[in-house]
């Protein structure tokens, strides 16, 4: 390493850089700070790559290692603060070259051969700056995807670093064709459905892209009809919604932050509201939305629709767990009768039948007017026999209120 690159990354560097990362956090400071301040973490970081390129090249130890990751580290912490609703200092940082720079340390860092525990704090830093720069910046969005894809992209993928960073997810996600973002929310499946072996920084942060995903699944829940008339199911943006749907199923279904979810307007209203246009679309025509039984259950269940309809009314029983307020709503968009139209045995939707009962009940858990109208519906018969019943479920009055219970056995 040079001796000017080794001045510029010694110890001494290390506090006056954490001092200013400091002060960057205050929205005052990061809009009067000097373009020669990010002259000289542009120094630090391309100073880090020549030492850790060379390093590799020369097959040598880098030298202090913990100082220089930890200067890069710190450098990144300045960068992402300075971009914290900022356009002024996104715009300055893109025109200083930091993004090629900081996407071309990131690979250098991935490539290094030691502790992963030295490395992460870099690695996070700076994909959150990345990010940041990135945030409701076009001109920082194109740059990035100029720089970064499909290389970075596929590395972050795999190493499954991008999750980790919300806003880089956000930017990136608007430049991925539909095939690529199946494949980023099948990769976010994948880990949300490892809760044991998550740790619960990591779903945070999975969760915190929540409202995010949910914003998705609204711009393009309807993109979904589209296999009412598509028996090879080619569309792929529908397949993008049928990806989002299922994200967000696991998102709801054991979250810390359910409150949060719940919350997220629109979203309700959004999955009543495919469902209605689903469960119409398969009375109007013979379709992957169309209830069937098939008596030797040898049917073909690869379409990407199959189980659309379980999912929503999964979604639907999530945001409405021991929430009124979204009870009431879906009270109030006549999805009760709508769920019980849809609780029959269905080869194209497994396990439909148990997330009715699980909806039904978190609609009128201590909710008497749904009790009511469930009640009233009973009572009509449902049309084609009691919907109840095929549910194994059952009204009783206790004390004067309605409570849903399990059916008693019949005598045989």
């Amino acid at each position: 390493m040079a001796a000017a690159g080794g001045a510029v990354l010694c110890p001494a560097r290390l506090e006056s850089v954490r001092a200013l990362s400091g002060l960057l956090r205050e929205a005052r400071r990061r809009e009067t700070a000097e373009e020669s301040v990010f002259g000289d973490l542009l120094e630090i970081l391309t100073s880090a790559s020549r030492a850790i390129e060379q390093s590799c090249r020369e097959s040598c130890g880098l030298g202090d290692v913990d100082t220089c990751l930890l200067l890069v580290a710190e450098c990144f912490r300045c960068l992402r603060n300075a971009c914290v609703e900022c356009a002024r200092n996104q715009h300055l940082l893109r025109n200083l070259g930091l993004i090629p720079t900081s996407v071309h340390l990131i690979k250098l860092l991935h490539g290094m051969q030691v502790e992963e525990e030295l490395l992460l704090p870099a690695l996070r830093c700076s994909l959150q700056f990345l990010g940041n720069i990135a945030a409701g910046n076009g001109d920082s969005q194109n740059s990035l995807w100029k720089c970064a894809f499909p290389d970075l992209f596929l590395l972050l993928i795999f190493t499954d670093h991008l999750l980790q960073c919300p806003e880089l997810v956000k930017a990136l996600y608007a430049k991925l064709s539909n095939q690529e973002r199946v494949a980023l929310l099948e990769l976010m499946l994948a880990k949300v459905g490892e809760k044991s072996s998550v740790s619960s920084e990591e779903l945070e942060v999975l969760e915190s892209q929540a409202a995010f995903l949910a914003g998705c699944f609204q711009e393009q829940c309807g993109a979904v009809l589209s296999f009412a008339a598509a028996p090879q199911a080619q569309d792929e943006e529908a397949l993008v919604t049928v990806r989002l749907l299922d994200v967000l199923c696991e998102l709801t279904s054991s979250s810390g932050q359910l409150d949060r979810l719940q919350a997220l307007p629109g979203l309700l209203e959004a999955a009543v509201d495919t469902l209605r246009l689903t469960h119409l679309a398969g009375k109007q025509a013979v379709n992957v939305f169309t209830a069937t039984h098939a008596v030797t259950g040898q049917e073909e269940v690869s379409h990407p629709a199959v189980g659309f309809k379980s999912h929503l009314i999964r979604l639907i029983g999530n945001l409405c767990y021991k929430n009124k307020e979204n009870q009431d709503k879906v009270y109030e968009l006549d999805g009760i009768p709508l769920i019980l139209d849809n609780c029959s045995i269905d080869d194209n939707n497994p396990f439909v039948n148990q997330w009715a009962v699980f909806a039904i009940r978190n609609l009128t858990e201590q909710n008497e007017r749904n009790q009511e109208l469930l009640a009233g519906l009973e009572e009509q018969g449902l049309a084609e026999g009691s919907a109840l019943d095929s549910m194994g479920l059952e009204m009783e009055k206790q004390e004067g209120r309605l409570i849903l219970r399990s059916a008693r056995k019949k005598p045989s």
